[in-house]
């Protein structure tokens, strides 16, 4: 474990304030995505041995769809952008060798990145990484945030795709332990080991074993860690064209929230309804799509996922309209009236929120909360939407995380002492529109003219 960086004094609630106010981001225009910085001949993840089927789970999880143009993909993400890269610590048992490998989502290979250790545990560790700079570019001082979410959701998906195996997740693994477990140089080396390159930041652990393999020790990353760095990718100059002092501030604030502490893995399941053919085709829906509400029974049942997918995160109620409007949780009716319309407001102004069938909420992460509680707070929500999202798509319903919320005190709205109780994260849900009604069949005895 590392120590964290230094910080100034309330270096972290002074962001947090400003990711949540309604301060416009200063922003440039549009960033494509950047060739894969790999450039080792990639290897297709399929292969011949049994146990962790990496093809599958990465085909299922963040494979980029060729006809998509790798924009729109079944994982969600802010702005369509994708940041999340993934690491693969493959040991025996996998469909892949043995070894270190980065993985390119839109080639759908795996680049070979170094050896592994000789007491790799069995199965595949899953680093999941994020690169700040185009996240930056397009929301600016409210990216950081989103960066944490994507994360989150890009976790899902993997677990989603991997289960029913036994599988594994840490959202508080230290940073620094993450980086040398991936082969990836420290926060403060990586402008002279990697110059040119565009940091990386690890985020996120899974741990895949294989069929035959023991469960998860309480250190999968250890012996991966003692490895030297791997191998470097390719430089490619002006990766930081992303306004600067925002650029740099993410970057800080995530290295400090990822420091000075010790992982935990908890396990994961998918919901029941949930098959490899709702993780192909799941995907986020348009806001004109989901003014129609969800059945009370299917909401409730998608509201109990969100909540049950991570104990130690956030807390989950439904805001819905119609004739009892009111926000939801599994326990019971938490405020009467249409929240909407406010939600709409909070949500940078879109103001289809007024009108959608349902709201998920995560809400908690207090003003002055801890790096760990800000980290914890924000994996989780995404984690816990992408596992609801997917859940949805099997029950029939349409669905889009909303990731920005600004001024969204909940806890000060419903009467409780502001700054205490933040909106994190949302998922809009909405049943399918009613079916047109048929055709009147023609009166007997007359004849049907065109």
């Amino acid at each position: 474990m590392t120590q964290a960086p230094p910080a100034a004094p309330g270096l972290l609630s002074r962001a947090l304030a400003d990711a949540r106010s309604p301060r416009v981001p200063r922003t440039v225009p549009y960033l494509p995505e950047r060739a894969f910085p790999w450039g080792e001949p990639g290897l297709h993840p399929a292969g011949a041995g049994g146990g962790v089927d990496l093809d599958r789970v990465l085909r299922l999880s963040l494979a980029a769809p060729r006809n998509a143009g790798g924009r729109l993909r079944p994982v969600a993400s802010a702005g369509g952008l994708h940041p999340v890269r993934a690491h693969l610590l493959v040991g025996p048992g996998c469909s892949l060798p043995p070894g270190r490998y980065a993985y390119d989502p839109r080639a759908h290979r795996a680049h070979p990145r170094g050896r592994a250790p000789a007491d790799a545990p069995p199965g595949a560790v899953v680093v999941l990484t994020v690169t700040a700079a185009r996240t930056v570019a397009h929301y600016g001082h409210r990216a950081w945030p989103l960066l944490l979410l994507d994360a989150g959701h890009a976790a899902a998906a993997v677990t989603l795709a991997a289960a029913p195996a036994d599988v594994r997740v840490s959202l508080d693994a230290d940073g620094e332990d993450l980086a040398a477990a991936a082969g990836l140089p420290r926060a403060a080396d990586q402008q002279t080991r990697w110059p040119g390159v565009e940091p990386e930041l690890p985020l996120v652990a899974l741990w895949l074993p294989s069929a035959d393999g023991v469960v998860p020790s309480p250190a999968p990353l250890t012996a991966w860690a003692a490895l030297p760095c791997a191998v470097a990718p390719l430089p490619h100059p002006g990766a930081d064209n992303a306004p600067p002092r925002e650029l740099a501030a993410s970057r800080h604030l995530l290295t400090y929230l990822v420091a000075g502490t010790d992982a935990t893995w908890h396990p994961a399941a998918r919901p029941t309804p949930v098959t490899d053919e709702t993780l192909r085709t799941r995907r986020s829906a348009a806001p004109s799509d989901l003014a129609h509400p969800p059945a009370p029974d299917l909401l409730a049942r998608v509201l109990a996922t969100a909540e049950g997918a991570r104990p130690d995160g956030p807390d989950w109620a439904a805001a819905v309209g119609g004739d009892a409007p009111g926000l939801l949780t599994t326990a019971g009716l938490l405020a009467s009236g249409d929240a909407r319309p406010t939600l709409a407001q909070w949500a940078a102004g879109q103001r289809w929120i007024g009108t959608a069938g349902a709201v998920l909420l995560a809400h908690g992460c207090p003003a002055d909360a801890p790096p760990s509680l800000i980290r914890r707070s924000h994996l989780a929500a995404g984690y816990a939407a992408g596992i609801a999202q997917a859940h949805a798509t099997a029950l029939g319903l349409r669905s889009r995380p909303i990731g920005s919320w600004l001024q969204a005190d909940l806890g000060a709205a419903l009467g409780d002492a502001p700054g205490h109780d933040w909106i994190v994260h949302g998922l809009a849900l909405a049943g399918p529109s009613d079916p047109p009604l048929p055709a009147p069949s023609p009166l007997p005895g007359k004849e049907e003219r065109p």
